[in-house]
């Protein structure tokens, strides 16, 4: 059996895989976020060891036989996290969370300096863990003085269950110290946020063996000695592994709360101009890229709320066959945008509001604004050199038909519905799991599930989306300055 645990923002999930990638259960531990200030987002991690143990005890309650033959353990967690450890190892404040923004400006001033840039082929963006950093040290001095050790949050988890200190590639690219096209940590930028290597964890990759799961927490799981533990992946990259999103040229499109167009990549291709991420994929030497929406099936939960009706209801009015764009426009920017305007003050609107739209023609413009967001995504990606033909849905957004629909022909692509099963990144990190206990090829673990249904774009309408998206374009440049 192989364990897969993903750390999310509201969560862990524990998910028990067999050898031949049967999931047998999974087991639920909840966590909260605190804010304690506008922009702020806290979790304190001894929270996740809690949430992580309510999880691994669910499993052992429902499946204890199972739960006692696993050989290899992966983690997936939240990205970008600044958890801080003094030189005896305790937590010297709340991990500072990917959703926080009180670092805007220290992000502005580092991105400023362009070895940044260059050497990590990204933008420093104020939910990276290094704009985190410079934050502390101007406001908290003496908690910056103490720091030994700064742990992503999964990593945490990790020295917890093994006593090392090791992150693998996928999830230290989101940190902004990591030279990202030779998969090591840049010592230019650490010195630039008054940090060295001595403050990082070991660097693996996601398919290594980072330690075995510590003597006494594998008696209390019921488990045997010699557990491995593997390096693992950042959350984007676990689904990416789960999906079988490996080989140069594959794709995703996740319609979550924020919204994610990845690409898996044989080569480094950055594009930080257009505010695409392009980080290390937790395979060895492959590399992907992510153009990413923050208000993607938040922006329809938000109509929700105004309308009082829930969103399948919503889509439900829409019918079953895609409509022409009406003139009402949406634009996505509830809470600033990423790629790729990287725009943390720009804010959402609808244009071309008239007496004759009725609540069907709003939700029909959110979730056409939503599709041409992604379709910005996909046009900063072609910009970085990569090409797709297809992509394949995920995400609580991809149960509504009509959405996919919308969103195959913004993006001229056909998208792939995989067939019923839990592919993420649960699944995806105990993939790793199995890989580093046993030694298994990567690609040969790390395979797509089948396709259970295509959407193609709906030709007849290609050119009215491509007209309506052409003025959505032009929108953003319209209202910025105005917010």
């Amino acid at each position: 059996m192989y364990l897969g645990l993903d750390l999310g923002t509201s969560g862990v999930k524990a998910l028990l895989m067999d050898a031949g990638q049967k999931i047998i259960g999974s087991g639920h531990g909840s966590l909260d976020v605190s804010r304690p200030h506008h922009g702020w987002s806290e979790q304190d991690p001894a929270d996740w060891i809690r949430a992580t143990e309510e999880a691994v005890g669910a499993l052992k309650a429902s499946y204890p036989g199972e739960l006692a033959t696993v050989r290899g353990i992966g983690l997936s967690g939240q990205m970008h996290g600044a958890t801080l450890l003094d030189a005896g190892g305790e937590v010297l404040r709340p991990c500072i969370l990917w959703n926080d923004t009180r670092s805007f400006v220290e992000a502005a001033r580092l991105d400023a300096d362009p070895r940044f840039r260059k050497i990590t082929g990204n933008i420093v963006f104020p939910g990276f863990t290094a704009p985190k950093l410079a934050w502390v040290k101007a406001n908290e001095p003496a908690v910056f003085a103490r720091v030994a050790k700064v742990l992503l949050p999964k990593d945490y988890l990790r020295l917890w269950l093994t006593g090392e200190h090791v992150s693998e590639m996928s999830d230290a690219a989101g940190t902004s110290w990591l030279d990202v096209g030779g998969r090591r940590w840049s010592t230019e930028l650490l010195a630039a946020t008054d940090l060295d290597e001595a403050h990082m964890p070991h660097l693996v990759e996601g398919t290594e063996r980072t330690g075995d799961l510590r003597a006494d927490l594998a008696s209390n799981w019921g488990m045997s000695g010699g557990v491995t533990v593997a390096g693992g992946a950042g959350d984007n990259a676990a689904s990416a592994c789960g999906m079988g999103t490996v080989k140069p040229g594959a794709a995703f499109v996740s319609l979550g709360t924020s919204g994610v167009l990845f690409a898996a990549n044989g080569a480094y291709l950055p594009n930080p101009e257009s505010a695409v991420h392009t980080f290390c994929h937790a395979l060895p030497q492959a590399w992907h890229q992510m153009g990413v929406i923050l208000s993607a099936t938040d922006s329809l939960n938000w109509l929700s709320g105004i309308t009082g009706r829930d969103a399948a209801e919503l889509t439900r009015e829409l019918g079953g066959e895609l409509r022409a764009p009406s003139g009402v426009t949406f634009l996505p920017y509830l809470s600033g945008e990423r790629t790729p305007h990287n725009d943390a003050a720009i804010r959402g609107s609808f244009t071309g509001l008239a007496h004759a739209v009725d609540r069907a023609g709003l939700t029909q413009a959110v979730l056409e604004g939503v599709a041409f967001a992604f379709r910005d995504s996909l046009e900063a990606l072609a910009k970085a050199g990569t090409t797709l033909t297809r992509v394949t849905a995920i995400g609580g957004g991809s149960r509504s038909r009509y959405w996919l629909k919308s969103i195959a022909t913004a993006l001229g692509l056909p998208v792939d519905i995989p067939a019923d099963g839990d592919f993420g990144a649960a699944f995806g990190a105990a993939r790793l799991g199995l890989i580093a206990a046993e030694g298994a090829d990567p690609l040969e673990v790390c395979t797509p599930p089948a396709t259970a249904e295509t959407i193609e774009p709906a030709a007849a309408l290609a050119g009215a989306y491509d007209e309506a998206y052409q003025h959505y374009r032009k929108l953003y440049p319209a209202i910025r300055g105005t917010m």
